[in-house]
């Protein structure tokens, strides 16, 4: 492998915040197709602060070529021949982060995937190449990526286990294994009516939903892949629409919980 040079110059990156770390980033591409095999690692071997140590074709193969390597991130497909990355999961989590990357979008499919451990999850056709090099080193950092495929379906899991579970019990929201989203909170999905009640558009109300469930801005501009200054603005006109000074509050409003007032009032 080549020296990496002394001075990397990184692309431009997805959040502006998100620094580059000094020595690349060593990843294991894994994924039954040798043309996205060979397409992700030449994108990705590209890059100044980025490298590929390995490939696998299967699961057995990534796990492998982790335990050999030490990757710091592990690139891995859902659905391979002989072991399939699901399977693979959760003997790959001890060793490296690893970040979903496949066409597989189905929600079960993407649920199954976060509570097994995987750190992000990006649908292809969803993210550009700057963006996926951006959720590369993000996972590094502990900072979670989903496209929106992804979030759509972790959102619809909160609102479901919500609607289905008793309230006074511990929601299976709270059992989805996220390092990066470390401070998940069962959420309560607010219905179009509530949501029209506090005039929120369909984003905000996303937005708010997120807060609610307890993600930073960051962690809300990772899953919706926007910038945490769009974030910013998208919560301060939610604020003011709650009559709301802090996260606490609009929350608390948000969910119905609020002591002065009662569900859906603003």
């Amino acid at each position: 492998m080549p020296d990496a040079p002394q001075h990397p110059t990184p692309p431009i990156a997805l959040f502006p915040t998100a620094l580059a770390p000094a020595t690349p980033v060593r990843i294991v591409v894994a994924d039954d197709n040798p043309v996205v095999r060979a397409g992700l690692t030449a994108l990705l071997s590209g890059r100044a602060d980025i490298t590929v140590v390995a490939e696998a074709a299967d699961g057995r193969e990534a796990y492998e070529a982790a335990s050999r390597h030490r990757p710091d991130v592990v690139l891995l497909d859902v659905r391979m021949p002989g072991v399939d990355g699901l399977s693979a999961l959760p003997y790959l989590v001890p060793i490296a982060p690893v970040l979903m990357l496949t066409y597989s979008g189905e929600p079960e499919t993407v649920q199954e995937a976060l509570r097994r451990g995987a750190d992000g999850y990006l649908v292809h056709g969803e993210f550009t190449a700057d963006q996926l090099a951006a959720a590369v080193r993000d996972t590094v950092q502990g900072r979670t990526h989903l496209t929106p495929t992804a979030a759509g379906a972790l959102l619809t899991h909160l609102r479901d286990a919500n609607a289905h579970v008793n309230p006074h019990a511990p929601s299976p929201a709270q059992r989805i294994p996220l390092k990066g989203l470390s401070q998940l909170q069962p959420s309560v999905g607010q219905s179009s009516s509530d949501r029209s009640r506090f005039q929120l558009s369909a984003r905000e109300a996303e937005i708010m939903d997120l807060i609610a469930s307890g993600m930073t801005n960051q962690q809300i501009a990772a899953a919706c892949f926007i910038s945490e200054k769009t974030v910013k603005n998208h919560i301060n006109r939610i604020f003011a629409k709650l009559h709301s000074t802090s996260r606490s509050e609009a929350a608390a409003k948000w969910l119905g919980t609020a002591p002065s007032s009662g569900r859906g009032v603003g």
